[in-house]
């Protein structure tokens, strides 16, 4: 089974370089890498002929005639996988060397499952290991305590991330046919990821968590649910999906799920702590927004 890493980009060069690199620096060579390009009318920047340089045959480098944005951008990845298994990682994290040969071992060893989570490290914007309250929440409080690879699916695994996503998207390994087939919902950014995740659980599919760390998630202050967080429009967008989210739940007749999501509590926590943030830069709107999904009911 070979792994399509796909790799949607926009922004820095520096971070999308040392991205590649990782990939190059794989144990397992069972991969092809695609970068594709969502630069739009920004200058170029040099990324096609830094790619064309590393005179690699498994390394492709595309760019859109215009910009598609973040949800059309990641849905054109999925849409240019050609192989078994699928990557969609992030333009600054960061592969460690066994990630491939990681993932493909579980892909073969559970040949049922949808998704592989594999165990993850949390560095900062400048590649330093960090623990942030989001991470140790999501370790601690809402992952599964598992030592050994752990098959999770249906209403248990739907109510366990509606109560807190302690996902890293980034570094999932896809099985393409249901990753294709379902694809990103329109209209969604910040919880694209999670809407995608839900969708295939409701479909049936299974995840596995495999705890063998081989993967570098990169927290910084750049990200788009980090920019989006103050000003409320992440949380206006995720008020809206869990609301939804309970819905669908409760129509399937998965009350936990549903319940999960109606209170979405980890959700509200967050934006109570970007609350003092809003207030002390004066945003209004965003003081407003956050409030309302903090404290707000239905």
């Amino acid at each position: 089974m070979i792994v399509d890493v796909m790799l949607p980009h926009y922004g820095r060069l520096d971070l999308v370089q040392d991205t590649v690199r990782s990939v190059l620096a794989q144990d397992d060579p069972q991969w092809r890498l695609t970068v594709v390009d969502d630069s739009g009318d920004l200058p170029d920047q040099g990324l096609a002929a830094w790619c064309e340089s590393l005179d690699e045959p498994r390394v492709r480098y595309l760019r859109n005639e215009r910009n598609l944005g973040i949800n059309r951008n990641f849905q054109r990845c999925v849409d240019l996988v050609e192989h078994e298994l699928a990557v969609v990682i992030g333009m600054d994290d960061l592969m460690l060397p066994n990630h491939v040969g990681t993932v493909r071992r579980a892909h073969a060893a559970h040949p049922g499952v949808a998704m592989v989570q594999p165990g993850v490290e949390v560095v900062d914007g400048d590649g330093v290991p960090t623990r942030t309250l989001v991470d140790v929440s999501k370790r601690w409080v809402y992952a599964p305590r598992v030592s050994a690879p752990t098959v999770l699916a249906g209403e248990e695994l739907a109510a366990s991330l509606l109560r807190g996503n302690w996902l890293y998207f980034p570094s999932i390994c896809w099985k393409a046919g249901p990753l294709q087939r379902t694809g990103f919902r329109d209209g969604l950014s910040v919880v694209q990821d999670l809407a995608l995740v839900l969708d295939l659980v409701l479909a049936g599919e299974s995840l596995l968590v495999e705890p063998t760390t081989c993967f570098r998630y990169r927290r910084h202050g750049g990200s788009v649910s980090s920019a989006h967080a103050v000003d409320g429009r992440r949380f206006a967008e995720e008020r809206g999906f869990f609301l939804d989210s309970a819905d669908r739940m409760a129509a399937r007749g998965w009350p936990r799920a549903a319940r999960a999501a109606r209170r979405h509590t980890s959700s509200r926590l967050n934006a109570l702590v970007q609350l003092p943030v809003a207030v002390r830069s004066g945003q209004r709107d965003g003081m407003r927004a956050l409030a309302r999904h903090a404290f707000g009911g239905r």
